[in-house]
């Protein structure tokens, strides 16, 4: 039952977070037209830190461990994250010809199933 929970919190905090990515990705594209990638990326650097702050003192329930190796667990974990959704939302956009806004959807559902709570989970905030 726990690790239900811990699950559901760590998926609640991922959408705060994607909220956040999501709001600063809009408001650089649609409002301020910069390039697609940078909107993108600018988003997922805004909500990857909205996350770790969420997951470390809510979701995971770790604040009672230091913050530092946390972090820097988290830094190369969030690293990889940043690089995958760079890359996903190039090719989708750019290869595949998808629009930016279902190109960065899909994008960020992939990676948040199936490598940000599994490292998250065993890694950051074991």
């Amino acid at each position: 039952m726990e690790g239900l929970r811990t699950f559901t919190k760590a998926q609640v905090a991922s959408l705060i977070a994607s909220g956040v990515d999501f709001s600063v990705s809009w408001l650089l594209f649609n409002r301020l037209q910069a390039p697609y990638l940078a909107s993108g990326v600018t988003g997922t650097i805004c909500g990857g830190v909205t996350h770790f702050l969420i997951s470390r003192n809510w979701a995971f329930s770790a604040q009672e461990k230091k913050w530092a190796g946390q972090l820097s667990r988290y830094i190369p974990v969030w690293i990889g994250n940043l690089i995958l959704n760079a890359s996903g939302l190039w090719f989708l956009k750019s290869v595949v010809g998808l629009p930016f806004w279902p190109a960065k959807i899909a994008t960020a559902i992939g990676i948040a199933v199936f490598y940000n709570y599994v490292l998250q989970k065993r890694f950051v905030f074991k």
